[in-house]
């Protein structure tokens, strides 16, 4: 029961011992140098999946001015030409919308250096690792996931928001409604609670690159509406607390202003510190890792526990051990507010999912082409999509865990 205790310390309700208190979580634009990696490194894993959907990799990148390295390992039948992941990354820079001087789809230069999988990795995932003789995990490693009821889309608020301001700005510069703003972006809101609920917006920070000449105050007026929109009715910040570029000029971004790594937001790609995190980043490996399946697996979990009515927060973690095909633990946390038993749920869950790394690949359908579009605004709260994009986000347990526990 020690993980109970350290699962539960870690949340702001339980953190602070109080029911009222402020909470801040971050986002960053598809254009912030780390995402610029994490969206090269997820766009060539979509790539070798289309080819070969047992293809392996784990590809990592590095963004500087007017050069990217893309680094790592991969198996894929067929091989895959170094020149191929050379354009992938500039197709995928040139969507995000870089073709400044110190950063250019066309004219940086962009380094492959990828080479083939490790033998050792390769055997604890491909060698049979238990009586079933089913594949073990690609690595050891925890994983967490969480859902609660304080949006629709059974996330945090403040991180939810902070995505949705950031792809609204985003959707209005690549739609040519904002025309004066940059790629890069960041945003920041803090929400005030009161008996664990939030009930308003204390602040919010946005920071956007913009073009030289723009004034401040016409980037202020740019950025209004789109905070307005998405924030709910009555909750817009005092003007003293709504804060656009408070260094007052941001007109160098991207690689060009700060390096990128794949991999450095692991908080805004999940759950923007109202839940732990197991340290694990998402982009550029494949669904056999369990740093990626399994946090999704554990998302997907939580989230139908809590659309089931079962709780209204759940954190679930996950443990494996590499070339082990079983997961070493599986842990609910209700966080005190489920009647339900939470070792009866755990055992429930695990009978309605395999988790297992090939047992959750197979359920979620996770060896496709449909990650690249996870590299930015989070990849929890997101609509399932047709063609099987964040599968992880269905609620299809929901009936079953309401006739198993009578909710």
């Amino acid at each position: 029961m020690a993980h109970a205790a350290t699962a539960a310390a870690i949340t702001p309700q339980s953190e602070t011992g109080k029911k009222s208190f402020v909470f801040t979580s971050e986002s960053v634009s598809e254009g912030h140098p780390d995402k610029i990696c994490d969206r090269v490194s997820d766009s060539i894993l979509d790539a070798l999946l289309t080819q070969d959907p047992e293809a392996r990799a784990g590809v990592e990148c590095f963004a500087t001015t007017n050069l990217l390295v893309i680094g790592g390992e991969i198996r894929v039948k067929g091989g895959f030409e170094k020149k191929h992941m050379e354009e992938i990354a500039r197709a995928a820079i040139k969507d995000i919308g870089y073709d400044q001087d110190g950063f250019s789809h066309s004219r940086s230069r962009v380094d492959v250096v990828v080479h083939e999988q490790s033998a050792d990795i390769a055997q604890g995932v491909d060698n049979a690792a238990d009586s079933n003789a089913s594949e073990g995990a690609g690595d050891q490693g925890i994983m967490f996931g969480y859902a609660c009821d304080e949006t629709p889309e059974y996330m945090p608020a403040p991180l939810l928001y902070s995505h949705q301001i950031l792809k609204s700005l985003a959707e209005a510069r690549h739609s040519g409604a904002a025309p004066e703003l940059g790629p890069d972006s960041k945003s920041q809101v803090t929400l005030q609670y009161k008996d664990g609920r939030p009930v308003g917006v204390t602040s919010v920070l946005v920071s956007t690159q913009h073009a030289d000449g723009v004034t401040q105050e016409r980037v202020r007026e740019i950025v209004r509406p789109h905070v307005e929109n998405v924030l709910p009715n009555g909750w817009m910040p005092p003007e003293e607390t709504f804060y656009v570029n408070p260094t007052g000029r941001f007109v160098i971004g991207g690689p060009d202003g700060d390096a990128g790594l794949t991999g450095r937001k692991i908080i805004v790609d999940t759950y923007g510190g109202a839940a732990p995190h197991g340290g694990g980043a998402f982009s550029g490996k494949d669904p056999t890792k369990v740093d990626r399946s399994a946090a999704y697996a554990a998302r997907y979990l939580a989230k139908n526990v809590v659309a089931a009515g079962l709780a209204r927060r759940c954190t679930i973690q996950l443990s494996y051990a590499i070339g082990i095909a079983k997961p070493l633990s599986v842990f609910v946390n209700t966080h005190g507010n489920s009647e339900v038993d939470h070792h009866a749920l755990s055992k429930a869950l695990q009978e309605m999912m395999d988790l297992s790394p090939r047992g959750i690949r197979t359920h979620l359908k996770l060896n496709r082409p449909i990650y690249a579009r996870t590299s930015a605004y989070g990849h929890f709260g997101r609509a399932p999509e047709a063609d099987g994009g964040f599968s992880w986000e269905n609620l299809d347990l929901v009936e079953k865990l309401k006739a198993k526990f009578g909710a």
